[in-house]
C-alpha cells in the first residue's frame, strides 16, 4: 500500500490523473482496453478536471460503477447522471455514452445487482473473479466505500460479485455495490482525498487501524494508493 501526501486538492488530481493514465497505457497496451471503475462524490470533480489532462486513447476505456443509486438518471442522486453532466455532455474528454456500463434502472435493486454481475462477467476477465484494471473508491464521513458501510451485513458477503442494498444508511436507500472480493481482485485500488474535515477519518483508518469499510480495500494481488492533501493527512504520523 502507498500513501501519497500532496501539497493541495490541484495536486491531488495532478497525482491521481497520472495513476490513471499509467494504469490506463499498460492496460491498453496489454489487453487493447482499459477496465475502470468509477464512484462518486468529490471524485466526479477531480476526473473532470482531470482526465483533459492526460494522454490515453479513450476509444478504449470500458467505465463501470462501484456501486450505483437506484434513481433515474435525471436525479440529482444518480452517479451516472453526474458523470454524464459533467463529462459527456460537456465534451470534455472523448468519452461516449456507450463507453459507460449503467445499471438497469426501475427494477428492483436485486435484480439490478443480478443484472450488473451478468454485464462485469460480460466484459471482464476472470481469474476466478472479475480482474478490473483500476477501481477508483470513495471514502464517506463513516468510513464507508462504494456502498459498503460500517456495520452493515454486506461487508461479510462472498458469495456475489454485485450485492443488493435497500436498507443504506445514506439516502437514497436502494443501491447496488461491487463487494470485497471484487474490490480485492482489481489489480489497482485507488482513494482520492482532500480537506481537513476527512483528516479524522484518515487518521482511524491508517494510524488507528481502524475496521472500517475502507481499511477492507486490501488488494490480494494488486496494488492500493492513497493519494491525499496535506490538510486530510495532518494527522498521519
Amino acid at each position: 500500500m502507498g500513501v501519497t501526501v500532496v501539497e493541495n486538492k490541484n495536486e491531488v488530481i495532478v497525482a491521481l490523473s497520472k495513476l490513471i493514465e499509467a494504469t490506463a497505457t499498460e492496460s491498453i497496451e496489454r489487453n487493447g482496453v482499459f477496465n475502470i471503475g468509477v464512484s462518486g462524490g468529490s471524485l466526479v470533480s477531480f476526473l473532470a478536471t482531470g482526465l483533459t489532462k492526460i494522454s490515453t486513447d479513450f476509444s478504449k476505456w470500458k467505465i463501470f460503477f462501484c456501486d450505483e443509486r437506484l434513481v433515474p438518471v435525471a436525479d440529482p442522486d444518480s452517479t451516472f447522471g453526474v458523470y454524464k453532466k459533467q463529462l459527456i455532455d460537456t465534451e470534455a474528454v472523448s468519452l461516449k455514452e456507450d463507453q459507460f456500463v449503467t445499471v438497469k434502472q426501475g427494477v428492483s435493486a436485486a435484480e439490478a445487482a443480478e443484472e450488473y454481475a451478468a454485464k462485469i462477467k460480460k466484459y471482464i476477465p476472470l481469474s476466478p473473479l472479475p480482474r478490473f484494471d483500476l477501481l477508483l473508491l470513495g471514502m464517506g464521513p463513516d468510513g464507508h466505500t462504494c456502498s459498503l458501510f460500517p456495520g452493515h451485513a454486506l461487508l461479510n458477503e462472498t458469495a456475489k460479485w454485485v450485492a443488493p442494498i435497500t436498507d443504506s444508511p445514506k439516502p437514497p436507500p436502494s443501491r447496488i455495490t461491487l463487494t470485497f472480493p471484487v474490490i480485492n481482485a482489481a489489480r489497482v485500488c485507488a482513494f482520492a482525498v482532500s480537506g481537513k474535515e476527512k483528516a479524522e477519518m484518515i487518521k482511524r483508518i491508517h494510524v488507528d487501524k481502524e475496521d472500517l469499510p475502507a481499511t477492507r480495500v486490501q488488494p490480494t494481488s494488486g496494488n492500493l494508493q492513497w493519494i491525499v492533501d496535506k490538510d486530510a493527512g495532518a494527522l498521519l504520523n
